[in-house]
């Protein structure tokens, strides 16, 4: 079976706007470069590492599986976005070839925070860049699911993370799509994490990395409708906006009375409603922010006297 590209180029201030009604509208894959006047490049699952996507002009590329759904769902994710499109949205059908692997070209080991390294399989930082330092390296092969560190939701997560103290934390990662935030949880000194996802190839992309990094005796791994009753210490879901509101009483109903909360996949415009959803468990810090996406935070109130702080 072949596959369905939908290009689109907009104005800087609306790809995340794009990338998320993309990824909502069924895309398989998403990815975001510079609308130069090249011809539209191969895509990949995430821009590379360092391509922070800062040109007033992008270009975003969708695949679309290429049959009769496929071909419904570019089609109306290109009607929904042409009005913010600089040019008429494009729809071309692409050779068949293992797309979800020509992220490989791109990924390279990057940093996060103090300590950690995210790093593809096989590769390692330049020493130069890891003397001295107390590093502590993932090594990861997101598989078809979403999460290489190199999205700045995902980014945001990995700094929140490595800023904790997690030594001997029980971690919850609420879509956990290849396993990252939870795998570098643990490899960061969380006693055990469960990791949550409805997408059956995120399941099995957590299972073979959590191996890889030596940590599955450690971490649970279910679907939303088999999640082990716990109490999180560290609650993290890096999902989208509509479901983080939804979840807002499972989450909070799966923490310690003092966890700690970090929600990402969130657009600027979309942070104030997400934390009203949670402002009455938590006291949420000002959002961190990186290219229009939002990391919300917080702690879980427990008593009269944090309740009373947050009023303050």
């Amino acid at each position: 079976m072949g596959w369905l590209q939908l290009a689109l180029v907009v104005d800087r201030k609306d790809a995340p706007f794009a990338e998320s009604e993309l990824e909502n509208g069924g895309a398989l894959a998403v990815t975001i470069d510079d609308a130069g006047d090249d011809p539209i490049a191969e895509p990949i699952l995430e821009p590379p590492p360092s391509a922070t996507p800062l040109w007033r002009r992008v270009r975003i590329t969708a695949l679309f599986d290429d049959d009769p759904q496929g071909v419904m769902l570019a089609d109306a994710a290109g009607k929904a976005l042409g009005p913010r499109c600089l040019a008429p949205p494009l729809i071309t059908a692409l050779e068949d070839r293992p797309w979800e692997r020509v992220w490989l070209d791109e990924f390279r080991p990057a940093r996060f925070g103090r300590r950690l390294w995210v790093c593809p399989q096989g590769q390692r930082p330049d020493p130069a860049n890891t003397a001295g330092a107390d590093t502590v390296i993932l090594d990861l092969d997101p598989g078809l699911a979403f999460g290489t560190g190199h999205h700045p939701t995902t980014a945001l997560c990995l700094r929140w993370l490595d800023g904790l103290r997690l030594d001997g934390q029980t971690v919850l990662d609420f879509g956990c799509g290849s396993g990252i935030l939870a795998i570098a949880a643990l490899k960061l000194g969380a006693g055990r994490a469960i990791a949550v996802d409805h997408d059956p190839q995120a399941l099995e992309a957590t299972v073979d990395n959590a191996a890889a990094n030596g940590v599955a005796d450690r971490l649970v791994i279910a679907p939303p409708e088999r999640v082990p009753d716990i109490a999180a210490d560290v609650v993290v879901a890096n999902i989208l906006a509509g479901p983080l509101i939804a979840l807002a009483p499972t989450l909070t109903a799966l923490s310690t009375p003092q966890a700690w909360l970090g929600l990402s996949g969130i657009l600027m415009h979309q942070a104030e409603q997400v934390a009203a959803a949670y402002g009455g468990a938590f006291l949420l810090a000002p959002p961190e922010t990186e290219d229009e996406w939002v990391l919300l935070t917080g702690r879980r109130l427990a008593g009269p006297a944090a309740t009373s702080a947050a009023r303050r």
